[in-house]
């Protein structure tokens, strides 16, 4: 399959080096209005850029912002330059329309929005992985040809991504809830962040709450802005809750904050798993490693010569002090020989009681995990640090 990927940004160049990556069995050509950007991403290796008489590719991807995806299939359809069309704009109902208002063959398009992303954007931030794993949506109408379905299905599982199909108007009412209205309220979150000697106890709780809020404004306030109804929705009854939770708080009456935490951790626990499965349930194990070259990589080869898969990996840097602490998350089973490898790779083993339940981490003391027992996570260090971050 020949793929033209229109638009060498974060998405259009991770699509690119996600196929390249992956033994694509196919072309993949580079255009941009900015021919830097386009030099950069084959430079990263993402493809080959496009020339003049390359011929037309099976299928071209807009990666493009989304006011810009209907004047650009319009010209693309126009040029010939492939046999069907995708995008990977955040929102579907907008393009769409203004694909139909422009008289676009809405057989040959299939729009598309890949769930996946960074808070830093252009080609320099992309990455192969991005979309390993992750949900890529793509639409359909009784209009849609099926050999363009099936193209685009195959460019998705191509870059490691699992196809859902929807709708339009089901699409941007679902990303309202799961991504642009979060967006927002990372930025409210944030947007109180003044400097004050507050943030000089800022944990990795504030970092988690408002890592998102760094994304391109420009890029946001178009996706925002076409998506606007169903996020003032969210926003509504997000604003709602919170005020509830103030007026709560200022009246020395919590049952309304309970509520809300409540409901929260509900929330999360429905939140897919790794591959989008049910959530499973890990044991965490932290480690006091130093910052400094090739001490994740020693970390990571002596799980892996011990055979244990880490399932997730966090780290907390500890302020003032050349360490951080790397918690690992891996299967119950797998704690003894994990542990075990550590004790043989020079890391002392240290206890440290914290008590999770159901794969939430930092759940308050009391909460019991599977089975209704206990679980113990444990603090590893590499040499004596572990003193300095407070963890011995």
């Amino acid at each position: 399959m020949r793929v033209l990927i229109i638009g060498t940004g974060l998405i259009g160049t991770s699509i690119g080096l996600a196929l390249r990556n992956r033994a694509f069995d196919g072309e993949v050509w580079l255009v941009d209005s900015d021919l830097a950007s386009a030099q950069l991403a084959a430079d990263m290796g993402a493809g080959s850029l496009l020339a003049a008489d390359a011929g037309p590719a099976d299928l071209a991807v807009l990666a493009v912002p989304p006011e810009a995806v209907a004047v650009m299939l319009a010209d693309a359809q126009a040029r010939g330059l492939a046999r069907f069309y995708t995008d990977v704009a955040s929102v579907k109902q907008l393009p769409v329309a203004q694909a139909r208002a422009h008289g676009c063959d809405m057989t040959t398009y299939i729009p598309g929005h890949p769930l996946a992303g960074r808070e830093k954007h252009g080609p320099a931030a992309a990455r192969a992985d991005l979309f390993l794993g992750r949900t890529w949506a793509f639409c359909t109408s009784p209009e849609t040809s099926r050999s363009g379905s099936a193209c685009v299905v195959a460019l998705i599982e191509a870059c490691g991504a699992v196809p859902v199909n929807t709708d339009p108007v089901t699409h941007d009412r679902w990303v309202a809830l799961v991504s642009h209205a979060p967006h927002l309220v990372a930025a409210a979150m944030a947007a109180r962040l003044e400097p004050s000697g507050a943030l000089d106890l800022a944990g990795q709780g504030l970092r988690d709450v408002t890592r998102i809020a760094a994304g391109d404004t420009g890029l946001w306030t178009q996706i925002l802005t076409a998506n606007a109804a169903p996020v003032a929705a969210v926003l509504a009854d997000v604003a709602a809750d919170l005020a509830a939770a103030a007026a709560a708080l200022a009246d020395g009456e919590p049952k309304a904050v309970i509520d809300l935490l409540n409901r929260g951790r509900a929330g999360v626990a429905r939140i897919p798993g790794k591959h989008g499965g049910v959530q499973r349930s890990f044991a965490a194990i932290q480690v006091v490693i130093r910052d400094q070259p090739g001490e994740l990589a020693r970390l990571f080869n002596a799980a892996g010569a011990a055979g244990v898969n880490i399932e997730d990996i966090r780290i907390e840097h500890s302020p003032g002090l050349p360490v951080g602490v790397a918690e690992l998350s891996v299967p119950p089973a797998d704690v003894t020989a994990l542990l075990d490898a550590l004790q043989a790779g020079g890391w002392p083993v240290k206890p440290y009681l914290r008590r999770t339940g159901c794969g939430a981490r930092g759940a308050p003391p009391g909460v019991r995990g599977p089975g209704g027992s206990h679980r113990k996570n444990l603090v590893a260090s590499s040499s004596d640090p572990a003193a300095q971050a407070g963890l011995a």
